[in-house]
């Protein structure tokens, strides 16, 4: 059964890929003429996908650092996995939101023209120092498996593996200990600068004051927990069809774990969703209201209702709280209804970001300011175009290759650790 959805994974990134390569050749000659956002409403799809691949990156690392800091042991193998899902996302998030700038080749201005008192520059900071610390990580988790790989020629390229080793051929026990020692130094660094990282996309939300709807001192908070909800459901489902799955005993333990804290991450996520409803739609400001409106009853009613609470929210919790059986009871089978239940959370998610994105550009700062003005891109209605849907599917079906390559070119679960086909 792994097996087969292994091939449809494939073969859905493959054809993504290849259809959303038009998408991406529109993009690069065409430049914004073929997108719907525009002056008034100047974010719009990328941003979504941005700030949601962002999330499941972030989350999928913070995770990581139960394994490397936290050292909780039934984890112990799915570490190099959270971290290789975490760069897989990022490298996605960071080509979604490259699509939304109007001179791509100014993306380094970031970094060269920096402004500390702007929130941007801090975040290119942030994007490099956690770009690093997740790939001299990596490095770290996988030095001793390259080095087995490259001399056995097993578990994936031996060429390619002992190119990656740069050299080092110290296997030893005294070696190993010290690897775990410089994991947990990086963990320690990499949890207040996930948390910054992320933090700071809600941040870059929340310090929009002509904005009522982002602008809060719990937008980042709400990013972060979103992130821990969405990125550890996405590497629940990674763990289960990619996971160690040699001993079932244990991978039903450790799925049954992951489950319950994405439980609670995604009911806790919910809570915080409620409150900011009740106290928005108290509010007699148009700012405040209007956005929340029109999530539940707009024209996007159904991305709230249909994709996000019943799809995202209520099944998945229904699933999640019928496999969370006590011991000595029967569980069969439990790790796939797990696994289905967290890839419908990861996926859904999206919803959730674009909920953050669009609903909030669409009231007039100025009253009657839609009506002064005519002409393209000064409307306070905003469509995805199928441009923009066909980037934004390229974007995910190369972040989805590049882990599925990744997966089988590094030893990112070592074959001892793995059912043999």
């Amino acid at each position: 059964m792994k097996k087969f959805i292994k091939a449809i994974v494939w073969l859905i990134a493959v054809i993504g890929f290849g259809v959303g390569l038009y998408g991406l050749y529109l993009r690069f000659t065409t430049g914004h003429r073929m997108t719907d956002y525009g002056s008034y409403i100047p974010w719009g799809l990328w941003v979504v996908f941005y700030i949601y691949f962002i999330g499941l990156s972030a989350g999928s690392f913070l995770l990581s650092t139960l394994v490397y800091v936290g050292r909780i042991e039934r984890l112990e193998k799915i570490g190099k996995l959270a971290l290789f899902t975490a760069f897989g996302c990022l490298v996605a998030a960071l080509f979604s939101i490259w699509m939304d700038l109007g001179h791509m080749a100014r993306v380094g201005n970031v970094l060269f023209h920096m402004n500390l008192n702007s929130m941007m520059s801090w975040m290119g900071i942030l994007y490099s120092a956690y770009f690093a610390i997740i790939l001299i990580e990596l490095w770290f988790a996988l030095r001793i498996d390259l080095i087995e790989t490259a001399n056995t020629g097993r578990g994936g390229s031996a060429g390619f593996a002992k190119f990656l080793t740069f050299g080092s051929t110290d296997t030893s026990a005294e070696s190993k200990s010290r690897d775990h020692a410089k994991l947990k130094v990086l963990g320690i660094i990499g949890v207040p600068l996930a948390i910054a990282f992320h933090g700071g996309v809600g941040s870059l939300f929340g310090v929009i004051q002509a904005r009522p709807h982002w602008n809060s001192g719990l937008t980042p908070i709400a990013f972060l927990i979103g992130a821990l909800a969405s990125g550890g459901a996405l590497l629940t489902a990674v763990v289960y069809i990619w996971g160690p799955d040699k001993d079932k005993q244990k991978l039903n333990e450790m799925m049954k774990f992951l489950g319950r804290i994405v439980l609670a991450l995604v009911l806790f996520d919910f809570l915080l969703e409620i409150a900011e409803f009740l106290v928005g739609l108290y509010s007699v400001a148009p700012a405040e209201r209007l956005p929340l409106e029109a999530i539940l009853n707009g024209p996007y009613w159904y991305v709230f209702w249909i994709i996000h609470f019943a799809l995202g929210v209520v099944l998945p919790a229904v699933i999640l709280f019928s496999t969370a059986v006590p011991k000595g009871r029967p569980d069969k089978n439990v790790g796939g209804a797990i696994a289905f239940a967290c890839l419908l959370v990861a996926v859904t998610f999206i919803a959730v970001r674009f909920n953050i994105v669009i609903p909030a550009q669409i009231n007039p700062e100025i009253p009657g300011l839609e009506y002064a003005f005519s002409g393209p891109g000064l409307k306070f209605t905003y469509l995805p175009t199928t441009m923009e849907w066909l980037v934004s599917l390229c974007i995910t079906s190369f972040g989805i290759l590049l882990f599925l390559i990744g997966e089988k070119l590094l030893p990112i679960v070592k074959d001892d650790n793995r059912e043999v086909a």
